[in-house]
């Protein structure tokens, strides 16, 4: 008992310096802490009030209802997005990192507790009396047995752990922020897609629809000069238009199967195991309001600015472990051990050993390697904060794109759709001149041609306007969710 008190009492100064050292290690982590960049003071994305779009209203806060793509009206587009989001491989890709990412940081967290370990070996060995000078002894043959614990623990005097474990935290949630830009940009890539098809769709079927009416055209005209009632001159002019428009069916139809094959693709299928849905432009209703976050609010949302601050930080805290590496550090190391050539007296107290011991490690010559390390994540943190303006920039730019190109879509349409009428009643116009002998069949045949024309433009004006509205919410960070 006298023996462990004297033990203990040595101790004393050890674990009082310890606890000097704790406390210190608790309130100094070398480095810069990282501050999140300012919100932006700017209230709107237009350059000019002629960006305006109809049906856009501008909100501090706003966060949808649930998916955003359900505003489009499309209970198919619903299932289909809601597949895309469960078997997707650009989703378990991200998942995947988000997953390692995570553990690294439980991994950095882990590494600034104190670590036990326990330890055993068994050996059998043949002592060489000659090697000790003892000439004439045999050399014996004995086992040894062990058995004991080891711990220590690192002081982290200027917080190189702590800032590791920062770095990897912003890192966590750089990689968390980036799988939701990646449902982000599945949803909004599935969605154009399905657009698309139904834009395409549309286009065939209006060609088509031109193609039926040449070929109607042209008969009446071939049956007219039979009759010697137009001239031969007409039949070329058919034929010619005809064979126009027909060629306008194979370029459609190439994107149609493009974009069936890109959809089948943001769904993790091949071509050959799914086919993409008949999706038609009346399957999608525009949102009648829009709501918009303001860009003070958007940088707080966006997922993609989100995780650049996220690296941003990171970079930060990389400063701090290589700022800590250029000063001292101190371990404290601990052992007890119980070893015997015989197995029943392993744990008697006469085999038993210990040790302590502290250690001070002290930078003193690295040529410099220390000092350039520093100035290299010190460069990356600038670099990172630079990428973060830029990406907050592009965030910017591409809802000011999908404001300017809503604010045309509906004058677009507007225009097409009066066009269209335009060219109804042109049709009728002519076909009834043309029954009451005051026409041509040659201007009832362009007439036709001019409706089908002012059709597809109709069709192509609903598609972009689509389009565009689902490039806004994929450009304000709308929720996926």
């Amino acid at each position: 008992m006298r023996r462990i008190l004297k033990s203990t009492s040595a101790l004393a100064p050890a674990v009082g310096a310890t606890l000097a050292s704790l406390a210190l290690a608790s309130c100094v982590s070398a480095g810069p802490n990282f501050k999140a960049p300012a919100a932006p003071t700017v209230a709107g994305y237009a350059m000019s009030d002629e960006d305006a779009a109809p049906g856009v209203s501008f909100a501090p806060e706003h966060r949808a209802a649930g998916a955003w793509w359900r505003a489009l009206g499309s209970s198919e587009l619903d299932t289909l997005v809601r597949q895309a989001l469960k078997d997707s491989p650009d989703i378990a890709l991200a998942e995947a990192n988000l997953r390692a990412a995570e553990a690294t940081f439980r991994s950095r967290t882990g590494d600034r507790s104190f670590t036990v370990d326990g330890l055993g070996s068994a050996q059998r060995e043949r002592i060489n009396t000659q090697s000790f000078g003892f000439q004439g002894f045999p050399s014996p043959t004995i086992n040894l047995y062990q058995i004991g614990v080891s711990t220590s623990y690192d002081f982290d005097i200027f917080g190189r752990k702590r800032r590791a474990a920062e770095a990897a935290k912003a890192r966590a949630e750089a990689e968390a922020r980036r799988a939701d830009a990646a449902y982000l940009s599945l949803t909004a890539s599935a969605s154009l897609q399905a657009v698309r098809i139904a834009t395409l769709r549309g286009q065939i079927a209006s060609v088509q629809q031109t193609i039926s009416g040449d070929e109607l055209i042209l008969d009446m005209i071939k049956r007219a000069q039979a009759a010697g009632g137009a001239p031969r001159s007409a039949t070329s002019i058919g034929d010619a238009q005809l064979a126009a428009d027909q060629a306008l069916l194979p370029p459609l139809k190439r994107q149609l199967a493009e974009a069936r094959h890109q959809l089948a693709l943001l769904l993790g299928k091949s071509p050959a195991e799914w086919s993409a849905p008949d999706f038609d432009l009346t399957d999608f209703s525009a949102p009648g309001d829009i709501p918009v976050v303001i860009p003070s609010e958007l940088v707080r949302r966006r997922p993609d600015i989100l995780a650049a601050e996220a690296e941003a930080h990171a970079a930060t805290a990389d400063i701090g472990v290589a700022t800590a590496d250029l000063y001292p550090n101190l371990n404290l190391t601990a052992s007890l051990t119980q070893g015997s050539i015989e197995p029943g007296d392993l744990f008697k107290y006469a085999s038993s050993g210990w040790s302590v011991a502290a250690g001070l490690t002290a930078p003193i010559f690295h040529g410099g390697k220390l000092r350039a390390e520093r100035d290299r994540v010190v460069a990356v943190a600038d670099a990172d904060m630079a990428r973060y303006r830029q990406t907050v920039l592009h965030a910017f730019v591409e809802v000011s794109d999908a404001l300017a190109g809503l604010a045309t879509d509906q004058q677009a349409l507007d225009a097409q759709t009066r066009a269209e009428e335009t060219a109804r009643a042109n049709v009728d116009d002519t076909t009834r001149a043309y029954q009451l002998g005051a026409g041509t069949l040659l201007d009832v045949f362009d007439a036709r041609r001019q409706l089908n024309i002012a059709l597809r433009g109709r069709v192509t004006a609903e598609g972009q306007k689509l389009a565009d509205i689902i490039a806004l919410f994929a450009a304000t960070g709308s929720d996926w969710r």
